[in-house]
């Protein structure tokens, strides 16, 4: 099986959508998620967590990383096609503007 990186991004930071949601909300969505790992059983190799803010580092400084990443999984599957079946109907989708990013990892050369 390969494995997969997964980056779920949003027009509104991770932070502030927990600081936005209410008690009820917040136990929705994580029943919506729990309800999407149990679909995708032994596929999720790491459930990931939220992002908080992030740095981009080049070789010139650091500044504030303004991608909008809101998350992370790791999945495996036998191709691109089978992660990205795993990811059908996530509910991260359910949020306005969001979206879902996926990155087959690659072996190191000699490793």
């Amino acid at each position: 099986m390969k494995k997969f990186v997964v980056l779920y991004f949003a027009q509104q930071s991770a932070q502030a959508q927990m600081a936005e949601s209410s008690p009820e909300a917040a136990q929705e969505g994580m029943k919506a998620w729990m309800e999407w790992a149990a679909r995708a059983g032994d596929g999720i190799v790491d459930m990931g967590s939220p992002l908080g803010a992030g740095t981009e580092i080049t070789a010139t400084g650091a500044t504030e990383a303004k991608t909008g990443a809101a998350g992370y999984s790791i999945l495996q599957a036998d191709d691109l096609a089978g992660a990205q079946a795993l990811l059908d109907g996530h509910p991260h989708l359910m949020m306005p503007g969001a979206s879902i990013q996926v990155y087959e990892t690659l072996d190191l050369p000699g490793m």
